[in-house]
């Protein structure tokens, strides 16, 4: 009975309420920005989607993690950003504007790639017959559970301002609620394993955290972004939507698998604290060259 208000109640309402959250964030003009940035948006969008799958699957068999624990971890790199994205680049000097539309466009394309890397990685790491056929209802389930509260968000957003404002920091403080009783509930679901599940899966976990931080950050300066540009996408790749990956996994009428559902739970009590040890390093090495070089756009 527990299990069933989790999955069909519980955590789907949650997820409305952080991805309605990000929908108040949000407006038409941070998708037609990608036209400022189209450098950035592309890499962006090449490392999240190509690169990042890749390094994830070869951290869950270095790791050696059992296959519905590695789909579990391969979930998290298919699921965009968030509003935790947007504020972790805030706080270290990244360039937020870029991270909202990074956001935006990850949202929007997640309803076609996200099914596509679950069915890949449920093919490689469980074999062929255990792939789920993305039915056409299927899709249409992801879309609503993506874009539905968003696409409200953006409309309040769009038509009322005012309540938009006013309702951001609360609904920031539930989505936060939300999001440590769901890991704590997933973690409860699964007692029984949940030591030999984070030995299993913590350390792969972080190694996946540090190196979408860190391939989210590099590639940029190796393709010469500037550095504001590249903290913000090292923020928006490094910080994965961990309710959605549990939802897609637990849901009945999706994965409907627990197990999948302890990777992204553990990372997400991960990432807090090495997005902050990230952003604490780049805001320190960044410290004597920013000074110089914001100082003119604040007297502006």
């Amino acid at each position: 009975m527990q299990s069933n208000v989790l999955t069909t109640v519980l955590m789907p309402l949650s997820l409305a309420i952080i991805m309605l959250g990000l929908g108040l964030s949000l407006t038409l003009e941070d998708f037609k920005r990608v036209i400022v940035y189209p450098r950035a948006v592309i890499l962006g969008l090449v490392v999240q989607m190509l690169v990042l799958p890749l390094v994830c699957a070869l951290i869950a068999h270095a790791f050696g993690m059992g296959p519905e624990l590695a789909v579990g971890l391969m979930l998290l790199a298919a699921s965009p950003g968030g509003a935790t994205a947007n504020l972790f680049s805030h706080l270290a000097r990244g360039d937020v504007a870029l991270n909202i539309t990074l956001t935006a466009v990850n949202s929007a394309l997640t309803i076609f790639t996200l099914p596509l890397i679950v069915n890949l990685s449920m093919m490689h790491f469980m074999g062929e017959g255990r792939a789920m056929p993305m039915q056409f209802d299927k899709m249409v389930q992801v879309m609503v559970i993506v874009l539905g509260p968003v696409s409200l968000g953006m409309l309040v957003r769009s038509r009322k301002p005012g309540i938009a404002l006013r309702l951001d920091k609360p609904i920031r403080i539930l989505s936060a609620a939300f999001l440590a009783l769901i890991v704590a509930a997933a973690v409860f679901k699964e007692r029984e394993h949940v030591g030999s599940y984070f030995q299993q899966v913590g350390l792969a976990a972080l190694a996946f955290n540090v190196a979408s931080l860190g391939i989210g950050f590099v590639a940029p300066l190796l393709f010469r972004l500037p550095r504001r540009q590249a903290v913000a996408i090292g923020m928006e790749i490094g910080i994965h939507n961990g309710i959605l990956a549990m939802t897609i996994a637990m849901s009945p009428l999706l994965l409907d698998n627990a197990t999948m559902a302890i990777p992204p739970a553990i990372y997400s009590i991960i990432m807090y604290f090495t997005a902050a040890a990230f952003g604490y390093g780049v805001t320190r090495l960044q410290a004597p060259e920013p000074e110089a070089a914001d100082a003119t756009p604040s007297q502006t």
